[in-house]
């Protein structure tokens, strides 16, 4: 083994015990029993702050408010976001009658179409039970994290949050076809139906091909901006004016009618429970799907942190935001919400 084989070993151990040290790898208590992340949907109760009269609070104790968290890129399964378990938690909700109303707490890039609106619709049709929906967004709900809020009846956020990015991104075709040939590398995709295998980068595209996929893109754009119309009660052209893809701050969107208000966290939950349920000090119980990490995974992410958080420095940009976006840009190939 040579020099620099050694130290490089040396140096890859010192930065797992760091890591070990600081994170409290072992995912242990006080009093030594291990630690599991939670996988359950129903987490933590909030407790807000105020003087609320507890002979009130008697007639509805065993009623609740749910806070969802959709955290992560929007698309079938993630390390941060689970399709099946958001649906079926909002459905559950739908039919619990202690249940009184969702606030959502939302802190995503955006993500893909078909999941983005299946939750969209999936409130739609919690709230014909006659419970309204709350709509918080963290650092960044853009894209489709906005197609979602546009189910509430209405949207907060935070001053520091980044929303809009109203578009939709259909195919990126990328074609190396004639770098290929100046290499002498031949290809041959076996296919029948002349765009059977467009977009597959040893085969040059057509116009045709590009219109093919503009067409769709076009309709889910037009669908994007009418959800945005009839939940802001916007007129459509209006929307299209402002949906051209571009992120807004939290001031710019208020200013332009994309949300309601601009204000803390507690205070979106308190409006929801004393002035829209008129039931102050009702529970408020959180629902934040986790996924359990293994030491590998957990070591391994928090060395990709490092950089992505170097990165995000220099873009100027949340950190979380850019791990999100690293990781939609890994995911499948999906419609995206853009």
């Amino acid at each position: 083994m040579n020099k620099d084989t050694k130290s490089g070993i040396i140096i890859f151990a010192i930065l797992i015990a760091v890591i070990i040290g600081v994170t409290g790898l072992s995912l242990r208590n006080n009093k030594g029993s291990s630690v599991k992340i939670s996988t359950s949907n129903k987490a933590n109760q909030i407790v807000l702050d105020g003087n609320y009269d507890k002979e009130e609070i008697k007639g509805y104790k065993s009623e609740y408010v749910a806070a969802i968290y959709i955290e992560g890129v929007i698309q079938e399964e993630n390390q941060n976001y689970n399709q099946k378990w958001l649906l079926s938690t909002i459905k559950q909700l739908k039919n619990d009658k202690r249940n009184q109303g969702i606030v959502l707490f939302l802190e995503t890039p955006g993500g893909a179409v078909y999941q983005a609106d299946e939750v969209y619709l999936a409130l739609q049709d919690y709230k014909t039970s006659g419970k309204k929906v709350y709509a918080y967004m963290g650092s960044m709900a853009a894209s489709g994290g906005y197609y979602i809020a546009c189910a509430a009846n209405e949207i907060w956020a935070n001053r520091n949050t980044l929303t809009g990015s109203i578009g939709v991104i259909s195919a990126q075709f990328v074609d190396i076809s004639s770098l290929l040939k100046e290499k002498g590398i031949r290809t041959a995709i076996i296919h029948s139906g002349k765009n059977k295998a467009m977009g597959h980068m040893t085969e040059a595209y057509t116009q045709e091909q590009l219109d093919i996929m503009q067409s769709i893109c076009d309709e889910c754009y037009d669908q994007f901006t009418s959800i945005v119309s009839t939940s802001r009660q916007m007129p459509l052209a209006e929307v299209r004016t402002l949906a051209d893809g571009r992120i807004y701050t939290a001031r710019q969107a208020l200013e332009n009618k994309l949300i309601d208000h601009v204000d803390s966290w507690e205070n979106c939950l308190a409006n929801f429970t004393e002035k829209v349920l008129e039931k102050p000090g009702i529970k408020i119980e959180s629902y934040r799907k986790e996924k359990k990490q293994n030491i590998r995974d957990y070591i391994t992410g928090q060395i990709s942190d490092l950089f992505t958080n170097q990165a995000a420095a220099q873009l100027g940009i949340p950190a979380k935001a850019m791990k999100e976006i690293n990781q939609m840009s890994d995911g499948p190939m999906y419609i995206y919400l853009q």
